[in-house]
């Protein structure tokens, strides 16, 4: 790695580790109650958020947690769970149910702790009886390829759950909750992360309905007589069975990306963050970043070199194309980047999601530089076909540029620089 390559992974490591449960959780701990705790916890994070409560937690704790699979660690009072993600198995939904069953005995006297991340729309997820796992695996599938956004997808996911839209908050009523939530959604909207299982919403089964008709997603029969018939709405913000319950949101995409930008000062160079919360087609933000990089190195705007640009979010990766490769939004928008840079000079990038995963695959994202085109070319590769194939994976994997540093255990959502030199 060059210099400029090695001070972006160092930026992207300062952005993970502002968001780590064992830093940031502990401010947010309640006080004890008269009764028992219960922790649970879904997501990513789930298990690393429930050690860092063991590990400052003085008393007693009982309950269960569901995290996606590798994402494990050791504890010793709370239960861990690993499951899939991002299409939901009979793991995960046995663990929800479990979970519900935990809570709904407790009284006014005890205590719920709750440990949201991101990816617990997938892990916790508990079908109403009329449904199968597999009716809603499918019509899952079917959106994580649709482009649809993390609001709409979210929109149907609660509008067919029994654990989801602030029912795991109803179902341990009158046991008050105490949320402690990371954020991977722009915006930092607690009823969009994981789903908000402990928060109230608005959110109508007509909403969902008519997200599966934009994306012309094929439902079951089953699934839209049911959202025809709505039997079991979202828990609204003003129910009584909420007015006892917290929340707190412990780490954020804009704390991680504050963390990146003292980090890139303190290295000589000025930070520009342009936004936490920077949603679209992931070529489409790439080819929008390059520019934002081309302004910089012809006209010393918005922002004078040397500098790193900062951004956050999550970009979305529509199916398609002329075939069905490998790889990542983070992978594809830097791709389309490099695409549109044309090797410009002194521009350098890297593209990450904070989680460790790119998606589905074993890698968080990749770095680009002058050279990337050069050397892809150099190997016979034509980083247009690789775009149009979906494979920025494959293409990064050959130069050798991808970034792996596996499960990080926490999940603040994309993590996005670009460092222009003098």
């Amino acid at each position: 790695m060059t210099p400029a390559v090695q001070l972006l992974s160092a930026l992207f490591d300062s952005a993970v580790e502002a968001a780590l449960p064992q830093y940031c959780l502990q401010p947010y701990l309640p006080a004890k109650p008269k009764g028992k705790v219960v922790v649970v916890g879904m997501g990513k994070s789930a298990a690393a958020m429930a050690r860092a409560v063991e590990d400052h937690w003085d008393g007693a704790l009982e309950g269960l947690v569901i995290t996606r699979y590798g994402h494990q660690v050791p504890t010793q009072q709370i239960e861990v769970v690993e499951a899939a993600h991002p299409v939901p198995d009979q793991n995960g939904l046995a663990a929800a149910q479990r979970i519900l069953d935990q809570v709904i005995p407790l009284t006014a006297d005890d205590l719920v702790l709750c440990l949201i991340s991101g990816g617990g729309s997938a892990l916790f997820t508990l079908p109403p009886p009329e449904l199968s796992l597999e009716e809603l695996a499918q019509i899952n599938r079917q959106l994580l390829k649709s482009g649809a956004t993390i609001t709409e997808m979210n929109a149907v996911r609660k509008n067919l759950s029994r654990s989801s839209g602030g029912r795991l908050a109803a179902a341990a009523y009158p046991a008050p909750v105490v949320s402690l939530i990371i954020s991977d959604v722009p915006g930092d909207d607690m009823a969009t992360i994981a789903s908000g299982p402990t928060v109230g919403d608005t959110v109508t089964a007509q909403e969902a309905r008519q997200v599966l008709n934009k994306y012309q997603l094929a439902a079951s029969p089953q699934l839209s007589q049911y959202l025809q018939q709505d039997p079991n709405p979202v828990i609204r913000p003003d129910d009584p069975c909420l007015r006892h319950n917290q929340t707190h949101l412990i780490a954020t995409p804009q704390q991680s990306l504050e963390a990146a930008a003292s980090q890139a000062q303190a290295a000589g160079y000025a930070p520009l963050i342009l936004s936490d919360s920077i949603e679209g087609e992931a070529k489409e933000v790439g080819i929008v970043h390059a520019g934002i990089a081309r302004q910089v190195v012809l006209h010393h705007q918005p922002i004078a070199p040397p500098c790193v640009i900062l951004s956050g979010g999550e970009t979305t990766v529509t199916g398609g194309g002329s075939g069905h490769g490998r790889g990542g939004r983070n992978s594809e928008f830097l791709l389309s980047m490099a695409i549109a840079l044309e090797g410009l000079s002194g521009v350098y990038g890297i593209a990450c999601d904070t989680d460790g995963i790119d998606g589905s695959e074993d890698n968080a994202g990749a770095w680009i530089s002058p050279q990337t085109l050069t050397q892809g070319r150099a190997q016979g590769l034509n980083p247009n076909q690789f775009l149009a194939n979906h494979d920025s994976y494959s293409f990064f994997s050959a130069l050798d540029t991808l970034i792996s540093p596996g499960p990080t255990l926490t999940n603040v959502n994309d993590f996005r620089a670009i460092l222009v030199e003098v």
